[in-house]
């Protein structure tokens, strides 16, 4: 049972390991096709049919990438439970935009170079997940309040603004969401901005701490150096003391010889 158990989750990670890339274009081509028509609300219509085919497409590629995870996976029910956020996006369209951040995350589990720390990865996964989480919450809010009646929400750069107000926990107040949707989006960006600026206060604590043990540690490493160059001065100064007793020893019986000579 136990030997089922592990080939079978080597073969989810290697399908984990070898879908990263093409989901992460998926998503890519998913987020481009859903913001090209909120942002430009006049595209010509063979393009927004084009960017709706595009957004089935892809909305297909990962269903078809959880439902193959789920069968690989040797504890399917462990396997919903762990990947709750998963079907989430798949069953809620309104969350569908948040699948590029997601994949972002699993791209930064998968990779694993030796040679980055793990505060710098944080750090750069941390930034990627607040500029996506941005945008797409602007994309959100956008196609929420567009055309609706007292929005004060109508343009891509306004949305964005808010979206960044929001998200720093900033809210100065002059643009806000006024339908159900929008404020839906506004909470979820609520919840995003005091994760990120959770991760980025520990990020800099673990960054000052790392900086002040590494001081502590040169400063120790020197008096030890110190300590031991003096020991070794001691020891060069008694060796050089008992060569000129030894030679003023050896000198005193030549002289007595040579006195009497005389």
């Amino acid at each position: 049972m136990t030997e089922v158990h592990g080939r079978s989750e080597a073969r989810l990670q290697e399908w984990r390991h070898r879908t990263v890339v093409p989901m992460v274009a998926a998503a890519a081509v998913f987020l481009a096709a859903y913001a090209w028509p909120i942002i430009d609300p006049d595209l010509p219509e063979v393009w927004a049919q084009a960017c709706s085919a595009a957004l089935i497409v892809v909305w297909g590629l990962f269903c078809a990438d959880y439902l193959v995870r789920l069968w690989l996976a040797p504890q399917r029910l462990d396997f919903v439970r762990r990947n709750w956020f998963d079907l989430l996006v798949l069953l809620v369209p309104v969350l569908r935009t948040l699948r590029l951040v997601q994949v972002i995350v699993v791209l930064g589990l998968v990779n694993k170079r030796a040679t980055m720390t793990m505060r710098a990865s944080v750090s750069k996964y941390s930034a990627a997940a607040a500029v996506l989480i941005v945008f797409c919450a602007a994309l959100a809010v956008l196609d929420a309040e567009q055309g609706v009646s007292g929005a004060v929400i109508h343009t891509f750069p306004d949305a964005l603004w808010w979206a960044a107000t929001t998200v720093t926990t900033v809210g100065y107040g002059d643009l806000y969401p006024v339908t159900a949707e929008g404020r839906m989006v506004a909470g979820v960006l609520f919840t995003a901005g005091i994760a990120l600026l959770g991760v980025v206060t520990a990020t800099l604590a673990s960054w000052f701490v790392e900086r002040f043990n590494e001081g502590q540690e040169s400063a120790a490493a020197t008096q030890k150096q110190m300590a031991e160059l003096m020991e070794e001065v001691r020891s060069l100064r008694a060796e050089l003391a008992a060569s000129k007793a030894a030679a003023e020893s050896a000198a005193e019986p030549a002289a007595e010889e040579a006195g009497p000579g005389r």
